[in-house]
């Protein structure tokens, strides 16, 4: 796992080593070292042990994910804000299984940080929403589940805020 600057440091030599073949007339070396910086600059922003442990997700792969995580040893040294975000967002996800305590917590961390896309956004507030509700907080599960409504654009979690008002009657 490579520091968040290391990346860019690689990326900045690789635009030097894609010029100085240029200076050599060696074209095509030179294209391909340019094009080759898109990966260290992709890499910055998407961490790849993140965008690894997602696909174990998509396949409900819990214990892959969670391997893959394991791998970033130091978080603020080595990921972006966001990614700290999406971090937080995946620990919170696969400890919603286990320990709705720990997961309260890396949900807030996460909505804290930031996510970048709203679907991911109103997962974490429909997360901490059913935490509120199981500690009989019923006035914080209402609101966060109005912010649920509003981030939920598609309408793909309509179906888990309707069973969440339900259960929020009987309590």
């Amino acid at each position: 796992m490579f520091h968040k600057n290391i990346k860019l440091i690689l990326a900045g030599l690789l635009v030097v080593a894609g010029i100085w073949q240029f200076t050599e007339s060696n074209i095509g070396n030179g294209i391909f070292l340019i094009l080759l910086t898109a990966i260290p600059i992709f890499l910055y922003f998407k961490n790849e042990f993140i965008l690894l442990a997602f696909l174990k997700l998509r396949k409900q792969d819990f214990a892959g994910a969670n391997k893959w995580l394991s791998y970033i040893k130091n978080p603020e040294g080595a990921l972006v804000r966001k990614q700290q975000g999406y971090l937080n967002y995946l620990q919170g996800i696969m400890l919603s299984q286990t320990n709705i305590n720990q997961a309260e917590k890396h949900f807030k961390k996460a909505i804290e940080l930031g996510l970048s896309m709203d679907m991911d956004l109103a997962v974490a507030k429909l997360n901490l929403a059913g935490v509120a509700m199981s500690r009989r907080r019923k006035l914080e599960a209402t609101n966060l589940l109005n912010e649920v409504k509003k981030l939920d654009k598609q309408g793909m979690l309509k179906e888990q805020i309707s069973m969440m008002k339900e259960q929020m009657k009987k309590i």
